[in-house]
């Protein structure tokens, strides 16, 4: 049985559309969609803990770690479930995004189903970086588009 989920983002001039699906228990989960309005170049692109935009982006809280581990690159052993590194914005603003993840899920413990995603203004340095924030957020910088993550229609 596949799971959908469905994400609209929304941002100042920042907008897109994602969808996630995940063909079993366990199973990797496939993320993918479009972003536009961004500046070219690499973005931060990770799910936050919280489904909550009362207060715009800020509301939706850390990158969603339930194990409480330092921020890292999608491939690391070591990253918080919500890291999914960056996207890439070509000359025209628009970024395609393709993602396989094996932590992340659409249903238990590590769901990332009513939690948000965040697009943030700077690449992420997927932990690697050297500055204060490096290990807490990829230094990833300001969040430019956000939006709660929902199951979708079949």
């Amino acid at each position: 049985m596949v799971i959908k989920a469905v994400c609209v983002l929304a941002g100042e001039k920042v907008k897109g559309t994602i969808h996630f699906e995940q063909s079993g228990n366990g199973e990797p989960v496939k993320v993918f969609g479009e972003v536009s309005g961004l500046d070219k170049g690499l973005h931060g692109f990770h799910v936050h803990e919280f489904g909550d935009n009362t207060n715009g982006c800020t509301s939706a809280g850390p990158h969603f770690n339930p194990d409480n581990k330092d921020h890292g690159a999608p491939e690391d052993a070591v990253r918080h479930v919500g890291d999914l590194g960056n996207i890439t914005a070509d000359d025209k603003g628009n970024a395609k995004v393709n993602i396989t993840d094996g932590i992340i899920s659409l249903s238990g413990p590590l769901s990332v189903l009513g939690r948000t995603v965040v697009v943030h203004a700077d690449p992420d340095d997927l932990g690697k970086g050297g500055h204060e924030l490096s290990k807490v957020t990829g230094n990833a910088g300001g969040r430019l588009a956000c939006g709660v993550i929902g199951i979708a229609k079949a």
